[in-house]
């Protein structure tokens, strides 16, 4: 991921992904980091030695300049090249952001190729070394609203992968939109031109951004997840299917519960993939917290008793992809493809992408439970929710998921700037199954469709997910997704 969509995760592991992007909150201060100061950097000479010099990432609209130790992005359109955020160098190779997420940069001796590596991610990023930064790179931005809807309307145009999905003609939607916005246009008015050309989208990974105020959109018929709701559900799962469970205890901050249920069944609900540890803790501390977690919840007592296990993420506002990966490393003996993962790298062409990464699922040391699980998805399951769910999909050894489709964003946030201090937000990024299929948009399908925590089920003290999950555990020991 390039390095303004890691301050978005850093956030994101705090509050959910997208509850962050729905709430606007003073975290979204993070997002304007440290600016580099200086001249430009001497062009590059063939085979220099070291992470030193100007890059070109493959996908993502986004160069870097490495000088001095200092690690500095730029994100690039066909109109525009904006500084974005910075890291200061921390070790050989490694440079660590304001916000304490550490990025790797390697770069083989004698070679103009490298990658970018940030903690926590799935995957790298290839790098390709350039000799000097493009003149848009070295002279003031060009202001104003036009200035800003051009920079707005490229960083879809070139990066977004589902218009064609989605039906939308972005095209159009310049040649709308575009004759409203002169030198004139109000603040008020370029925000809610941004607001009314992505609102067709209904992605929840998109949003536009200014100061304090965001308009964001979900999926229809689903609902964001909140510190809110999240609490109301968990409240009502203690009190209705947890009340004649042992060993109930909360893990992680809260972000995850364990009980064993009667029958010999267990119960993990996961809320979040992150924000594990203290405020601000480095994804080191996040990753450390829940290997203490897994230890305690999937002893070596417990996973040879388990009869079957049901993973709860229908309210989960996702957080990093890792976490998840790090978990079903916990319920495998054998290893397995979790997903193949692409970013858009032609701003042209949206049909072409970068090679895809495949992320694979390995039998962790120690522990591991192996037997039957069922997931329980709804539309609340966001991001890091659903790249879970998505790890799961070809398990051995038994997985059924219950509920409702998930919501149907994957990709890793892309923060692009405008000129005029606005932000746009949006995905570039697609999570591929074996078989190369995708489900943003429509969300993963559940295996067995019941109601998730509809005002019915609320009113009538009923779980009928739950209820079934423990049904298909007891009566048929899982099945297979």
């Amino acid at each position: 991921m390039s390095a303004t969509v890691v301050l978005s995760e850093q956030v994101a592991y705090r509050e959910g992904r997208i509850v962050r992007i729905a709430t606007a909150t003073a975290a979204t201060a993070t997002v304007t980091a440290l600016a580099l100061a200086g001249p430009a950097a001497p062009a590059a000479t063939a085979h220099q030695q070291g992470p030193d010099g100007i890059w070109r990432m493959d996908g993502y609209g986004t160069l870097l300049l490495i000088r001095n130790g200092i690690f500095q992005e730029y994100q690039t359109t066909a109109v525009s090249c904006l500084k974005g955020d910075s890291a200061q160098r921390t070790g050989p190779g490694t440079y660590t952001m304001p916000d304490g997420t550490v990025l790797t940069v390697r770069t083989p001796a004698g070679r103009d190729r490298g990658s970018l590596r940030v903690d926590g991610s799935v995957g790298d990023r290839n790098l390709r070394r350039i000799p000097e930064l493009p003149d848009a790179c070295t002279r003031p931005a060009p202001l104003g609203p036009l200035a800003a809807f051009d920079v707005f309307w490229h960083s879809f145009e070139e990066n977004y992968p589902f218009f064609s999905a989605k039906g939308i003609d972005w095209h159009a939607v310049r040649d709308r939109y575009r004759p409203r916005v002169h030198a004139g246009t109000t603040r008020d008015e370029l925000y809610a031109v941004f607001s009314e050309m992505v609102e067709p989208l209904y992605d929840a990974h998109v949003a536009v951004q200014d100061g304090d105020r965001v308009f964001a959109q979900v999926r229809p018929g689903t609902v964001m997840p909140s510190e809110e709701l999240d609490t109301k559900v968990k409240t009502f799962i203690v009190a209705r299917d947890l009340k004649d469970a042992r060993n109930l205890q909360d893990f992680a901050s809260g972000r995850i519960t364990y009980a064993d249920l009667p029958g010999g069944q267990g119960y993990l609900r996961i809320s979040g993939f992150g924000g594990y540890a203290d405020d601000g803790a480095p994804y080191a501390a996040q990753l450390a917290e829940l290997d203490r977690t897994l230890d305690t919840v999937l002893s070596q007592e417990r996973t040879q008793r388990l009869k079957g296990l049901v993973i709860d993420v229908r309210i989960n506002g996702g957080g990093f992809d890792a976490l998840g990966i790090h978990i079903a490393e916990r319920l495998t003996d054998t290893s397995y493809l979790a997903y193949s993962k692409r970013a858009r790298n032609n701003p042209a062409d949206p049909t072409r992408h970068t090679r895809p990464q495949r992320a694979y699922v390995t039998p962790a040391q120690g522990p591991r439970y192996t037997g039957p699980v069922a997931v329980l998805t709804g539309g609340s399951t966001v991001s890091a929710g659903e790249t879970f769910t998505q790890a799961l999909m070809d398990r051995p050894g038994g997985m059924v998921r219950i509920g409702q489709p998930t919501q149907g964003v994957f990709s890793d946030v892309m923060p692009r700037k405008l000129p005029n201090g606005m932000s746009a937000w949006l995905p570039n990024e697609e999570f591929l199954t074996r078989s190369a299929r995708t489900f943003d948009g429509t969300g993963i399908p559940p295996h067995l469709t019941e109601p998730v925590f509809t005002k019915e089920e609320f009113d009538k003290k009923r779980d009928s997910a739950f209820d079934r999950a423990l049904n298909v555990l007891r009566n048929h020991g899982g099945a297979t997704g």
